[in-house]
């Protein structure tokens, strides 16, 4: 029986959350239950206690509809987070779009090793910042401590998403366009640098999956040839900008870290470190800078 067919004869939430998690496992989505689940979450409002406690409640027929336009999408391979709008990181909700890399658990890895380096008063740049994850994530965790901190990108639509997501968090962060640091002065002001640049190989883009390689932003993907052009830029410029003693935290790709630490050293950095994700990659590259 057809979606269209069921969809007139059932109005019970139970059979439709059946419905929609069917049509989404049938196209081969990983997490289809999960993503059935969020989809009837966000059109209906109900809480999964609520549910459970009346599964058969009956749902309009404008619910309904909206409900199956949505898992028709997602089957379509577009991204749970577009069609909610939102995504969770560090228990924090953020708005996100098709212009900006929507932020992995992975890159929480990052945030909390930059939170055991914070002291009061630290003022921190994010590079490549997109949608603010890591930047705004610091700046409300650790408001306590007096930490500011600058975001730096080159898309202005994802410096759109950064503002948005700025007066969500109620916090207050100088957002700059511009490829990398070219629109920063050279001063050594910067306590910490933190950063998720893209990273991965130009030929491997293609064969990633396909919520990724078609409605992630290409510009936040492509690390060029070898996925280390940005890591080579960020190392080398970022010592115009560290105080003496800053640290500079770069997530990495789970195969890039011999290379990064590599670069690393040759600028100089000491105390280099790598932090591993939970899944047991190499997730982070951290190092000291100490020079004048």
């Amino acid at each position: 029986m057809t979606g269209k067919s069921m969809r007139q004869k059932t109005l019970e939430m139970q059979k439709i959350f059946r419905e929609g998690k069917a049509i989404l496992e049938e196209a081969g989505i990983a997490d289809a239950e999960l993503d059935a689940w969020y989809l009837l979450e966000y059109v209906t409002g109900i809480s999964r206690a609520s549910y459970y406690g009346e599964p058969k409640r009956a749902l309009s027929d404008e619910e309904q509809k909206k409900y199956f336009t949505y898992i028709e999408e997602r089957r379509k391979r577009i991204p749970l987070q577009h069609l909610t709008g939102e995504q969770m990181f560090m228990g924090l909700p953020f708005y996100v779009n098709r212009h900006v890399l929507i932020p992995r658990q992975d890159t929480e890895v990052l945030v909390e090793c930059a939170m055991k380096r914070m002291k009061a008063g630290m003022r921190i740049l994010d590079m490549c910042t997109g949608s603010g994850c890591i930047l705004l994530s610091l700046l409300r965790l650790c408001r306590e401590k007096g930490v500011t901190g600058i975001g730096v990108d080159i898309s202005r639509e994802a410096l759109s998403v950064a503002e948005e997501n700025a007066l969500r968090l109620d916090v207050t962060a100088k957002l700059v366009q511009g490829d990398l640091f070219e629109n920063l002065r050279p001063e050594k002001n910067f306590d910490m640098i933190v950063s998720n640049p893209p990273y991965i190989p130009t030929a491997v883009i293609a064969k990633l999956q396909e919520e990724v390689k078609f409605y992630d932003p290409w510009i936040a993907l492509d690390g060029r040839e070898d996925g280390l052009f940005f890591y080579r830029r960020i190392i080398e410029e970022s010592i115009l900008y560290l105080k003496k003693e800053g640290w500079l935290l770069l997530e990495i790709g789970c195969e890039q870290s011999r290379a990064v630490c590599g670069l690393m050293e040759a600028a100089g950095y000491e105390e280099i470190k790598v932090k591993k994700d939970l899944a047991g990659l190499d997730r982070v590259v951290m190092g000291m800078y100490n020079g004048e």
